[in-house]
């Protein structure tokens, strides 16, 4: 079984990972990482962790949590993200977020047969775009039970003639000139509100998850656009969801605190407004003073993330 071959991961601390090989596509060779941590108590609940954009699983701390409320943890390098990020390829290179499906659907098979009955699919921006876009397009599915984003990425933050006429655009264009590069459109305060190495308190691969976005190409534009156009559009979940944002977003272009306590990537308004709009048993919850990545947050924000998630869990999943 693929179950006996993980090897100690970049983490250390007993994180395992675990790779998967798929079929060549337009760039070559394609692989994911599945990155495990087991609880030490003994349960057959899991998380699976998908991350962001510019992004890949370090939030080893997020893990420990987890496994101290008795779930298994579990986290994906995506294709072309992070450990699972090839030489020949563009980083994020994808033309539909179905691509994704693959390591999804592996690694949930993979988590059932380690004896977990229970599993929460939770995403994190870009991450909780997918794993909403997945879980609406595989109801009944039994290898999953719940939902968690954490500030997901349902629509970008644009003005509204950008996001009604020149996504749009793009994402047509995309059709001829998948390829063709335009800017990924963070600030490098992101990365600086967050490293160690700046004004932040985590260490992670500035290789992996640089300070300087990446241009991203129009393939990708339409990937997400065509993912956000369902999430938007009657969509409906048959799990219970939990969809966390932060109170506040700013737009600042010179770096002072206030990258701190706020949402600097994407519109919490956006997020709200768009996870009302899904049908099912959604929960929202506003964090107030949380950075994008809530987890990330200043100590005494993230622990009001965790006490948030583990509440709802343990409506759902006692």
């Amino acid at each position: 079984m693929r179950n006996d071959n993980y090897t100690a991961d970049v983490l250390g601390d007993g994180f395992e990972q675990l790779t998967l090989a798929y079929k060549d596509d337009y760039e070559g060779e394609v692989i994911a990482t599945l990155v495990r941590k087991r609880s030490l108590i003994s349960t057959t609940k899991a998380i699976l962790y998908i991350h962001g954009f510019n992004d890949y699983f370090f939030q080893d701390q997020m893990a420990q949590r987890f496994n101290k409320e008795g779930y298994h943890f579990y986290a994906l390098d995506l294709r072309k993200y992070g450990r699972s990020l090839l030489s020949h390829q563009k980083m994020n290179n994808v033309r539909s977020l179905l691509e994704y499906d693959e390591e999804i659907n592996e690694a949930l098979q993979i988590i059932k047969s380690q004896q977990n009955t229970e599993v929460i699919l939770l995403g994190h921006s870009t991450g909780g775009l997918i794993v909403t876009h997945y879980a609406g397009r595989h109801k009944n599915s039994g290898l999953f039970h719940g939902l968690i984003c954490n500030s997901p990425f349902y629509e970008f933050n644009l003005s509204l003639l950008e996001r009604k006429l020149g996504v749009p655009l793009l994402s047509f264009f995309s059709k001829f000139w998948p390829n063709k590069l335009i800017s990924g459109g963070f600030s490098v305060h992101y990365g600086h509100s967050l490293h160690h190495d700046k004004h932040g308190e985590w260490n992670y691969s500035l290789v992996w998850k640089p300070h300087d976005i990446p241009k991203v190409n129009l393939g990708f534009i339409n990937a997400v656009h065509n993912a956000q156009k369902n999430i938007q559009n009657n969509l409906s979940l048959d799990v219970p969801t939990l969809v966390l944002h932060s109170s506040k977003t700013i737009n600042d272009k010179k770096w002072s605190e206030r990258f701190m306590k706020a949402d600097t990537i994407l519109n919490v308004k956006h997020i709200q407004h768009y996870a009302n709009k899904i049908k099912g048993d959604i929960t929202t919850c506003e964090i107030e003073n949380g950075m994008h990545d809530l987890v990330l947050s200043i100590k005494s924000v993230r622990e009001k993330v965790y006490e948030a998630m583990f509440d709802w869990m343990n409506r759902y999943f006692k």
